[in-house]
């Protein structure tokens, strides 16, 4: 019994443990964030190499500053485009 209440506070004590402070979280913080970054830098790269830059593409301009007119390219045959029900009126 007294072993019993000697132990229970001890294992009480050790299942406490500190919360980190300030210096460990944002060390953290700056670590994930430099990952975040690495990982982010790698893509652009990966897309540069591959010819993406991301820009819009680039339209020859008449004369008179217009711009002639791109053909919008078909929706994909999984897209079915549907038109809302018609209102009741109500």
């Amino acid at each position: 019994m007294r072993a019993a209440a000697i132990l229970v506070p001890l294992l009480l004590l050790a299942a406490c443990k500190d919360e980190p402070d300030f210096e460990e979280r944002y060390d953290k913080a700056a670590k994930e964030v430099e990952a975040r970054a690495k990982a982010m830098d790698a893509d652009i790269a990966e897309h540069e190499a591959n010819g993406d830059t991301g820009k819009a593409p680039v339209h020859k301009v008449e004369a008179g500053g217009r711009i002639p007119r791109v053909h919008p390219e078909p929706l994909p045959e999984t897209v079915n485009p549907t038109n809302p029900p018609p209102s009741s009126g109500e």
